[in-house]
């Protein structure tokens, strides 16, 4: 009995799906167990040392709002790690607040990260979560995790294509027989629509808003298609010309011109991965359609929007935002019968 209790206390394997905007982390035969922002707030103390104060949700809160001794910085940027430093310090509060205590024996761990990844930046992460804590760490592709979590049999002899619009990247690929026969990563995801939506109200309104007011817009009236129903939105920013506070109403019609360009570029991507696709899978993908996964698949239309362009049919995944989360998840659950799927050192 007491021997079960210290196996039990002893698993500690994790999966976390890194992302750019959220970090998501799932421990074995509990599900995601932390879905916060990847944000860390620092404070600089005497001769230079960096304390943190936050990660996640209470860090996310700080940006825009610190005094000049406190930063929130986001470690990860397009995908990959901007910071190795600060990257190390969120994964090793995450582990922490994942165990709720230190754990006796380190965690093996599954990190999700981007197809487009170099060999330079892969090891990045690897070492980042080794110097946080784990024991051993394994990666898997966001394709891949998106195709598993977005219920693909991915074993199965016939190709399924996944496009992930995540924060920092957008993944699309195309999964058979246990593998990614194609891939393309593009560094056009939920970021650069929201400094789209910033650039654009400053350009049409002479408004300064910062990222955080550019993702409500996103979330609240994002369209890529004309809405049956025009939405709005107050915001709030500084006037540029004359330098004071100012409101306006925003419209999902601004919203839809503001974010044009990045869907087009998004669009283009996919249809480069089709016009490169083998015949045989092409067929696959006519029958099947796409699947649409990520936080970019909950701007309204964004589905027929895509579909519009390729002339294949769209479909977004169940929870489309969790389902990288959910793929990494069930990889973790079965770790040791898919060790062929991850890279591992």
């Amino acid at each position: 009995m007491i021997f079960n209790k210290l196996i039990g206390l002893f698993s500690s394997d994790l999966a976390i799906d890194l992302g750019t905007a959220n970090t998501l982390v799932i421990a074995k035969g509990q599900g995601i167990i932390i879905n916060e922002p990847s944000v860390v707030a620092v404070k600089t103390e005497r001769y230079g040392q960096q304390k943190v104060l936050a990660v996640g949700h209470e860090a996310k809160e700080m940006v825009g709002k610190t005094p000049g001794n406190i930063k929130a910085i986001r470690p990860m940027k397009d995908g990959v790690i901007a910071d190795f430093d600060m990257t190390e310090k969120m994964i090793r509060k995450f582990i922490e607040k994942a165990h709720g205590r230190s754990a006796l024996i380190s965690p093996r761990i599954i990190i999700c990260v981007p197809y487009g990844l170099t060999q330079v930046e892969r090891k990045a992460v690897r070492e980042s979560a080794l110097s946080a804590g784990a024991r051993e760490v394994f990666l898997i592709e966001e394709p891949m995790a998106a195709a598993i979590g977005a219920g693909v049999n991915i074993r199965e002899p016939h190709g399924n294509l996944v496009v992930d619009i995540g924060g920092g990247t957008t993944e699309i690929g195309v999964v058979s027989l246990g593998g990614l026969v194609i891939s393309k990563s593009i560094r056009i995801a939920g970021d650069k629509l929201d400094k789209a939506i910033v650039d654009y109200v400053k350009r049409k309104y002479n408004l300064l808003i910062g990222e955080r007011v550019a993702e409500e817009i996103k979330i609240n009236i994002g369209n890529a298609l004309p809405l049956d129903e025009e939405l709005t939105m107050i915001i709030n920013g500084r006037d540029q010309v004359e330098g004071l506070l100012s409101s306006i109403e925003l419209t999902s019609t601004d919203a839809r011109e503001a974010m044009k360009e990045p869907l087009k570029e998004i669009g283009e991507a996919l249809r480069d991965v089709l016009e490169r696709m083998p015949p045989d899978l092409a067929g696959d993908i006519v029958n099947h359609g796409i699947i649409l996964t990520g936080g970019g698949a909950l701007i309204r239309h964004l589905d027929k929007f895509l579909a519009d362009i390729v002339r294949i049919p769209v479909f977004i995944a169940d929870e489309p935002l969790l389902a990288v989360a959910k793929g990494t998840g069930r990889a973790l659950e079965e770790i040791d019968l898919l060790q062929e799927l991850f890279e591992y050192e």
